[in-house]
């Protein structure tokens, strides 16, 4: 069931919101060479308490998935080939020209906030740059769709069309999600999908949209041993964006935007920085 959310319900998730913006704004600030995921993740958490909310991650465990661990930290950090869902580790360094996908969510007032960036650190090739760019930039188009009276795959779609006509793989086997009192509801929200069709967008829906894309043309993503993280079948760096998203007539309300002042994610204008030198 698809639940559209009362404008009290949305002003609670704004708070949770601005505490995952707010987090990965913290780790921005943060990110170099030579410091490990374990140390970001402590920056996120004690910033996520800090603000008397609670890490989603921290312990859950995805519904039906059998012989999944609970998720022991509280974000993701993927890098590189890692596409979600890497593991923050006090062993794994950070390097000069990685890129560093870090997701997010806090829990506050019985609501979750969900967001994700990649970083990029120092000086990577051209075509990963590129790829960072491409990947943000589906984002900002398919939170144009996510307006009343446009349908699901509407932001399938626009993922889709826009990675792929750059020669770049979508994930399938992974999706957003809608989100509220628990961190994922329905509907799925694919990065593939055929426009004007799927459900049609309500009011007060929100929606978790998130395209990770591929250098490579591959759409699968394979789990690792830890039963967590996913990296691409061909070895291949993957990107990821993510804002949690209120579906209104017009335009879309992002609860997730950052608030450093240089960040220009997901604006009207769709314009796209570079997140970390």
């Amino acid at each position: 069931m698809v639940t559209a959310r009362s404008e009290k319900e949305i002003e609670l998730m704004r708070e949770s919101g601005r505490i995952v913006a707010q987090a990965l704004d913290a780790i921005e600030l943060e990110l170099r060479p030579g410091i490990t995921t374990k140390d970001l993740d402590k920056i996120a958490e004690d910033y996520i308490r800090s603000q008397n909310a609670q890490p989603s991650f921290l312990g859950y465990v995805p519904r039906g998935a059998r012989g999944t661990k609970p998720y022991p930290a509280s974000i993701c950090a993927s890098i590189n080939e890692e596409v979600v869902h890497g593991i923050p580790s006090p062993k794994r360094v950070i390097k000069e020209g990685d890129i560093v996908s870090i997701d997010v969510g806090a829990f506050k007032n019985g609501y979750h906030g969900d967001s994700a960036r990649t970083f990029i650190v120092g000086e990577v090739k051209p075509e990963v740059h590129h790829l960072v760019k491409v990947t943000e930039m589906c984002l900002t188009l398919a939170i144009k769709e996510a307006v009343v009276g446009k349908r699901l795959h509407d932001i399938s779609a626009a993922v889709q069309t826009y990675a792929e006509s750059f020669g770049f793989g979508v994930i399938e086997n992974m999706v957003g999600h809608g989100i509220g009192t628990k961190m994922h509801e329905e509907p799925p929200v694919p990065n593939i999908g055929k426009a004007g069709t799927g459900v049609f967008l309500r009011e007060g829906m929100v929606l978790a949209i998130e395209p990770m894309i591929n250098l490579g043309r591959s759409r699968k993503a394979k789990i690792l041993s830890d039963t967590w993280t996913a990296v691409t079948a061909d070895g291949k760096p993957s990107a990821h964006f993510e804002h949690t998203v209120v579906v209104r007539k017009g335009k879309a309300e992002i609860l997730t935007l950052s608030r450093l002042p240089k960040t220009l994610l997901a604006t009207e204008e769709g314009a796209t920085i570079q997140l970390a030198s």
